[in-house]
């Protein structure tokens, strides 16, 4: 006999919400107001190289260094804009505690529109839920803004338990602070490894969010894919895997 669900687990980036504008129109934006025109496309790709780069040499926010998340993503700022010919040390630093700081409400994030209803439905069915999330410490400030904490019995960030997905201790640890079994646990998100696989090698249910239809993966059958968060309570209701 199958095991009930009990907790929903959530990703949150580009699964509940995404990033308002562009990384490069809000990083032009911020260089703008100090008086510096640069093309969107150049910082786009200067992040995303800063990115990539940062990533590999402090994986996790730099936990394992002794960094935080705001000297993390300083050093991505000031390397983003270095790339684009910007050397002033004062300004990078100023560049780069604004847009720390302009990412940490709501302003520059936005829900997606199937969010709240889906996150309603699984508080009216009874549901317990959580958040499994590859971020940094600013996370609750975020849901707080855009009215979306409310629905979450607990958030655990990579910046907080100091690893991050694919580590499947994240999902450990949550199952924990869940204190159910893993077959009564369902995780959404839209990264493949990240949130499928990992949530699946535990004996979670994992869900692939691909609002885009472009994953591709043949291994994840249809019944663990959703086109929309939309999809979801139907997926709960029938208790199909």
């Amino acid at each position: 006999m199958r095991v009930p669900v009990r907790w929903v687990l959530w990703d949150v980036k580009d699964t509940l919400l995404k990033v308002r504008r562009s990384v490069g129109e809000q990083y032009c934006s911020e260089a703008e107001r100090a008086g510096l025109k640069l093309p969107a496309a150049q910082v786009e790709t200067a992040f995303r190289q800063s990115y990539r780069q940062q990533s590999r040499l402090f994986p996790n926010y730099g936990r394992a260094q002794g960094m935080d998340s705001q000297v993390w993503w300083t050093g991505l700022v000031r390397g983003t804009f270095a790339q684009c010919g910007v050397d002033d040390p004062a300004l990078l630093d100023r560049l780069a505690n604004n847009l720390y700081h302009n990412f940490c409400g709501p302003e520059n994030w936005e829900v997606f529109p199937d969010s709240n209803n889906t996150l309603k439905f699984c508080t009216n069915l009874g549901l317990k839920q959580g958040v499994v999330s590859n971020f940094d410490k600013r996370l609750e400030g975020i849901l707080r803004g855009c009215g979306l904490f409310t629905h979450f019995s607990f958030l655990l960030t990579s910046e907080e338990v100091g690893v991050a997905k694919p580590d499947p201790s994240i999902f450990t640890q949550a199952l924990v602070r869940c204190g159910v079994q893993a077959s009564s646990v369902v995780h959404v998100g839209d990264h493949y490894v990240n949130d499928y696989l990992t949530s699946r090698s535990l004996g979670i249910r994992g869900y692939l969010l691909d609002r885009q239809d472009c994953h591709g993966h043949l291994d994840v059958p249809p019944q663990h894919r959703l086109q929309s968060l939309n999809d979801l309570p139907a997926r709960l209701q029938q208790d199909t895997d």
